[in-house]
């Protein structure tokens, strides 16, 4: 997967810069994240892997996207067939999505509780993490009885483990040191 991120992202970014040129980061993410849908499909993906040529797959492909994709989506989808690159836009439209998240200060965040947070709970979450991070936080909270009380917070590489099974393993790793 690394290897599609490394081509992929030339492309993302071009895109990126395009669409923020151009005011149309939404639609530009709309429908990079329709064309990966589609290049995700299987019989998309065997007709991609084919020896099928670089005109014939973006024609394909284009036919397929239809009027979800404009005319400067189309020309993406064009370069990346005659650089043999389609099989790489569903990594296209996930970097897109993290520059777009960037450009917005927006950042996703994962919560597990042992219980369900009451909406004022998490309220109060988004309140201090936004504070924290700087950025619009956008909350997806689940719940794993093995917490046992507290909360696993994950934002991109931050974790922060306030779980009481969390802190009894460091105070076990601490009692073994």
């Amino acid at each position: 997967m690394s290897e599609l991120t490394t081509i992929a992202r030339p492309y993302a970014k071009a895109a990126f810069e395009f669409a923020v040129d151009k005011g149309a980061v939404e639609s530009w993410n709309d429908m990079l994240f329709f064309a990966a849908e589609v290049a995700k499909n299987e019989q998309v993906a065997q007709f991609l892997a084919s020896s099928a040529s670089a005109q014939k797959q973006a024609d394909v492909f284009v036919q397929v996207c239809a009027e979800q994709i404009n005319e400067h989506g189309q020309n993406l989808i064009k370069v990346m067939a005659e650089n043999g690159r389609l099989v790489a836009l569903p990594a296209v439209a996930k970097l897109f999505a993290e520059f777009k998240a960037d450009y917005d200060k927006e950042i996703d965040v994962d919560v597990v509780s042992a219980t369900e947070l009451a909406a004022e709970q998490q309220a109060k979450l988004v309140t201090a993490l936004e504070k924290r991070f700087a950025r619009k936080v956008k909350l997806n909270c689940s719940v794993d009885a093995n917490t046992v009380g507290g909360l696993v917070i994950k934002a991109g590489d931050t974790v922060i483990d306030g779980s009481i099974r969390g802190k009894l393993n460091r105070l076990a790793t601490a009692l073994q040191s």
